[in-house]
């Protein structure tokens, strides 16, 4: 038996809430971009997400964020975060307190 904590995907949702927007100041999982989490039983981290626009400069800056913040989670031994455009983003896929922030 492994002394090393199970990580769930809970537990990478609310570590993916510290990666922020810079121009919307909003968190990647509240704006919808955050496509999917998957945590293998080696306690791999994979994310799918995206970007507000194919033409958004951050996407290596959020790469980096999201090895960070879910690095930290005691028990992960990688994070393997993965752009993706397709499906597109669209505020629609914002929560509702998002898209009242926001003015939608």
């Amino acid at each position: 038996m492994s002394d090393t904590p199970e990580v769930t995907e809970e537990e990478v949702y609310e570590a993916l809430e510290e990666v922020i927007d810079p121009e919307l100041g909003l968190d990647f999982v509240s704006l919808g971009l955050v496509y999917d989490v998957e945590v293998e039983k080696d306690q791999q981290v994979y994310i799918t997400f995206t970007l507000t626009t194919p033409a958004c400069p951050i996407g290596p800056q959020v790469s980096e964020q999201m090895k960070e913040f879910v690095g930290d989670i005691d028990g992960v031994a990688g994070v393997h975060p993965k752009m993706i455009f397709d499906p597109p983003w669209s505020p629609e896929m914002m929560t509702e307190d998002a898209k009242f922030a926001l003015g939608f």
